[in-house]
């Protein structure tokens, strides 16, 4: 099945009675979709050709935590059910209040300590490591992570606690063996988890590629008098039936947009109105992150076409501002003194930018390498982030563009490309 791309100007959209002014994708079989829901039910999955992290490579990540920790002197990292567990050992589990964990020693391979009656479970999803230390309901779980140290000779010494790891299992843990000093276990995943592989990077292009046609399907469904639920509701069915996991997708509408995570206002869409969206998808486990600001059913006004291209100058000034051995705080510092120079702030005072322009990306939507004033964090390839200085006018409207970005050994290479313009979201 073909995808072509048609463009759509203040006109109505294919029969629903909407108006919208982007750029969409509309799908062809035999014959040109008519509707967006058509489109949206001809789309099929762009995932069956992905290739899953392998435990090689997980492997490798293992190998360069364990190098971390003898550089750190870090006898052994803790993991709780989460996104380092599953980065490190493939392992997918939910967080209860029976501690499931698992233990990357400096030497030796990872072991797990689980529930007694989730013991042959486990082992069902283990693919590294062999060692299980279960624990029954009437005993101390944490007897079972002095055991398993024990067993890597570990008796005492420094222990990394991943920041995930819940207060109640570190307390449990410390009250039970006192001899270990507990300490972050930030100096070994961060560096593991902050740069990404090719494998990687590909599986969240894949991620960007799903949402992008996802954003232009639901823009579809905007509508006069329509709610932001029916762009969400669009989105969520593009990206499931492309094969990809939805995280999210917001819509805000008019002076709503100015608020950079929504309101908790009703929202009905009018002609003329600023529309900001933010959406993103994971493919498996990877995470996209895109927001679009359009005008609906109307040209835009002089004073929003000046604010989207003021925010188009700052974010292009952000991306400007990525280079490698530079601190992540200059893509901040860039982007904000376009919008301050404009008139805006300064700092984070409103109307202008009220948060850091950007933020790390990966397995979390968030997680380390944010690009935010002071810090002196330096670009190094592999790494990922967005570029999405937002600016809010309380009152009346706001405007962000969302991209993201991946370092190479030449420099930042966009996700996805910027917006062309206020008519067009994507090229």
């Amino acid at each position: 099945m073909k995808m072509k791309r048609r463009d759509f100007m203040n006109v109505s959209a294919l029969g629903t009675g909407a108006t919208i002014l982007g750029s969409i994708t509309a799908c062809e079989a035999s014959s040109q979709a008519e509707t967006p829901m058509s489109a949206l039910d001809q789309l099929t999955s762009r995932t069956k050709d992905i290739k899953p992290i392998s435990v090689e490579e997980r492997m490798a990540r293992i190998a360069k935590a364990q190098d971390l920790m003898d550089k750190n002197n870090i006898q052994a990292i803790l993991l709780d059910a989460g996104t380092s567990m599953d980065y490190f050992t493939g392992m997918k589990w939910g967080g209860s209040e029976r501690p499931m964990l698992a233990i990357i020693p400096a030497k030796g391979e990872v072991s797990y300590i689980c529930p007694g009656f989730e013991e042959e479970r486990l082992h069902e999803l283990i693919i590294i490591g062999k060692k299980v230390y279960p624990w029954q309901e009437d005993e101390n779980p944490y007897l079972q992570i002095k055991n398993a140290l024990s067993e890597y000779g570990i008796e005492s010494g420094t222990i990394g606690i991943e920041e995930r790891v819940r207060f109640f299992i570190v307390d449990g843990f410390k009250k039970i063996a006192p001899q270990f000093e507990l300490v972050s276990a930030d100096p070994v995943t961060i560096p593991c988890r902050l740069i990404k592989s090719a494998n990687e990077i590909a599986l969240m292009q894949r991620a960007t590629e799903i949402t992008i046609e996802a954003i232009k399907i639901g823009l579809t469904f905007l509508k006069e008098g329509g709610s932001p639920s029916d762009f969400s509701s669009a989105v969520a069915q593009a990206h499931q039936k492309m094969g990809a996991k939805h995280a999210f997708a917001l819509a805000n509408f008019g002076e709503a947009s100015a608020f950079p995570h929504g309101s908790i206002q009703p929202q009905i869409l009018k002609k003329g109105d600023v529309v900001l969206v933010d959406c993103g998808c994971e493919v498996e486990g990877y995470n996209s992150d895109i927001s679009r600001t359009i005008v609906f059913g109307a040209e835009p006004t002089a004073r929003q076409q000046e604010v989207w291209n003021l925010e188009k100058e700052a974010q292009a000034a952000g991306f400007e501002a990525a280079k490698l051995g530079a601190p992540m705080g200059d893509i901040d510092a860039a982007s904000r003194k376009v919008i301050t120079d404009a008139g805006f702030g300064p700092d984070y005072q409103l109307p202008g930018l009220p948060h850091r322009t950007g933020h790390g990306i990966g397995m979390d939507g968030h997680e380390w390498g944010n690009a935010v004033r002071g810090n002196e964090l330096i670009l190094e390839p592999g790494m990922c982030f967005s570029i999405e200085p937002n600016i809010s006018i309380v009152g009346e409207f706001g405007v962000r563009h969302e991209d993201c970005v991946y370092m190479t050994e030449s420099g930042p290479v966009w996700f996805s490309k910027p917006s062309p313009s206020i008519s067009q979201p994507f090229e």
